[in-house]
């Protein structure tokens, strides 16, 4: 059986946390505007096709 007790990704050399957080920062914030721009959209739908 092979050793498992150190995970890889944690020890890997050359991740880049700093793009990772900012990646992950502008996918919450096209998300956040997203989700805001398709309820506007419906909530305009509801108001002016009624």
């Amino acid at each position: 059986m092979a050793d498992r007790s150190e995970v890889a990704y944690t020890t890997a050399g050359g991740n880049d946390y700093p793009a990772h957080e900012q990646t992950y920062e502008g996918f919450i914030m096209l998300v956040k505007y997203g989700t805001a721009t398709v309820a506007l959209v419906l909530i305009l739908m509801a108001f002016f096709l009624t």
